[in-house]
């Protein structure tokens, strides 16, 4: 009977909120879904507790934050879905990565703890917390130095957005806190501990974001020690077993099911990172499809049947997506970030509606402008966060519609940078899955999307999809689902919308490709110093 069918939850922890969906997972069907805004947000300008102002390119969050969605979330989500909770019989849980949490042996967030509370390195790094940048290129010198064979997995250049140039980081600037530090902690990880008790560390985020491969393990001490004296340690601080995608980490514990109104039975699948179980969400079962998922940032996912070394990825990860393929990874980091800034911060106005309609008038080429969507650095292809922004073609008849327009565009060419740079590696792309806020909001830059890259572009057909790969996961985990990768096939829901390049428009944005690259190239690979010496004097 239906009303008995097995459900699932899945919990998205995403970059200012979180957000929980029940799934029927017989029939596919979404029954209900809730979110809860965390409450001290994203803390990038003061320190909490002493008011101290943080650095630039800082990013930290509140746990207390996470536990508290949790408790929100959950019980929301069931209630508003009329359904019996005993029917619930798995939850999976993903996580905006690298969020790294200080704690002690015990799971307590180390900004917890007594006078702790007061540096603002024992607090939890954001995923786009950028401030590590030095201690990122300071490993990728020393590992080309040192001949490390993981870096060419890795597109040949380590992120500032990864694990151990955030740790490198805290033990340069508070070793103290480094020290007392008993265990380093993806936030995903966590969020699993404290639902079940166990520390489960997954495979795919420790791949993806702390450099791990199942043969090798985390990089050597020997080279951790010869980037900062002292980092080698933190190896052990990070642990060295990992899970994979669809392991049962646990079941809750008999204090959070209390807390979320659910049995002490409910599995607990090992935790993962919000853009890669996207893939399982949108339904996403094989080679060959481009899954971009357009938010705060973009995170870019492809399976394949081999292992490719392409350049300027963020990593590929052997079953780090689905079970028996070979994940990559890219991305942009400034998408939905970058049009708040303009739409808030510089118009004040904050209308997107209105700025989408007028974006929508322009022309293709008809503003004379062209921007570069460096506006948080560049993640892939050439993964630096030093560089900065760019308009180009402003005049005094620019109008904001045009420039919105020029912001737009330059996401979706530098989404074609990203597929040009998989095809030209031999990874081959044949349409784009797209999902996330601004993907179901902005039909203009899914047209820019499919035209730019002359791609067929497909939006998911859940609003949901991150919660939905997790709650995919759930259902692995416990027992109902035999494979994330049947899950994906077996439960995948048709398109809200697909969108096919528009000929006229894909010959004009050939020839404004074109100066992007040269802008691109320029800024990035030639005078790269440039951006940087205009941030040292910033700072």
């Amino acid at each position: 009977m239906r009303d008995m069918a097995p459900l699932a939850l899945g919990i998205d922890f995403g970059t200012e909120s979180a957000r929980a969906l029940l799934v029927d997972v017989t029939s596919g069907e979404e029954l209900a879904s809730e979110s809860f805004g965390y409450p001290h947000g994203v803390l990038d300008t003061h320190l909490l507790t002493t008011g101290a102002q943080l650095p630039r390119d800082w990013a930290l969050q509140h746990p207390g934050d996470y536990l508290e969605a949790l408790r929100r979330v959950v019980p929301a989500t069931v209630a508003a879905s009329g359904a019996d909770p005993a029917r619930i019989i798995g939850i999976g849980v993903d996580f905006t990565s690298c969020t790294v949490l200080p704690a002690t042996a015990t799971g307590t967030p180390l900004a917890f703890v007594g006078a702790w509370r007061d540096r603002p390195h024992a607090w939890p790094k954001l995923w786009k917390h950028h401030a590590a940048q030095p201690l990122a290129e300071r490993m990728t010198d020393v590992a080309l130095a040192r001949g490390e064979a993981f870096l060419e997995r890795y597109g040949g250049r380590i992120s500032s957005e990864w694990l151990f140039p955030k740790l490198g980081q805290i033990l340069l600037e508070d070793p103290e806190v480094y020290e007392a530090t008993d265990v380093f902690v993806e936030a995903a990880d966590w969020i699993v501990w404290q639902l079940c008790g166990t520390l489960c560390r997954s495979a795919s985020v420790a791949g993806f974001k702390a450099l791990w491969w199942p043969e090798r393990g985390l990089p050597s001490e020997e080279y951790l020690e010869a980037v900062v004296p002292g980092l080698g340690r933190g190896r052990a601080k990070v642990g060295s077993k990992f899970a994979q995608l669809g392991t049962r980490a646990g079941t809750l514990t008999a204090e959070m099911a209390s807390a979320l109104g659910l049995s002490t039975s409910v599995a607990v699948a090992v935790g993962n990172i919000d853009s890669i179980v996207c893939v399982p969400g949108c339904g996403v079962a094989d080679p060959g499809v481009f899954v971009s998922v357009v938010g705060t940032s973009i995170c870019d996912m492809v399976i394949e049947d081999r292992e490719v070394l392409v350049p300027g990825i963020t990593g590929v990860v052997r079953d780090g997506i689905l079970p028996g393929y070979f994940g990559y990874e890219a991305g942009q980091p400034a998408v939905g970030d970058m049009f708040a800034w303009y739409a808030d911060r510089l118009l004040a106005r904050g209308d997107y509606v209105a700025l989408e309609s007028g974006a929508a008038r322009v022309r293709p080429g008809e503003s004379g402008l062209v921007a570069l969507d460096w506006f948080n650095g560049n993640r892939s292809v050439l993964a630096d966060a030093n560089l900065s922004g760019v308009i180009c073609g402003l005049s005094l008849r620019s109008t904001p519609e045009e420039v919105y327009r020029a912001l737009l565009e330059s996401v979706a060419f530098g989404a074609r940078v990203i597929v040009d740079n998989f095809e030209e590696h031999g990874v081959r792309l044949s349409k784009i899955v797209t999902c996330g806020g601004i993907a179901e909001k902005s039909p203009l830059l899914m047209q820019l999307f499919a035209s730019v890259t002359r791609r067929r572009v497909e939006v998911a057909g859940s609003s949901q999809v991150s919660a939905r790969g997790s709650a995919l996961l759930g259902a692995v985990a416990g027992g109902a689902l035999a494979t994330i990768t049947d899950a994906a096939a077996a439960l995948a829901l048709p398109p809200a919308a697909t969108y096919e390049p528009d000929p006229t428009w894909a010959t004009v944005y050939d020839r404004l490709f074109g100066i992007y690259r040269e802008l691109h190239d320029h800024f990035g690979r030639d005078s790269d110093q440039l951006m940087r010496r205009l941030k040292e004097i910033g700072a």
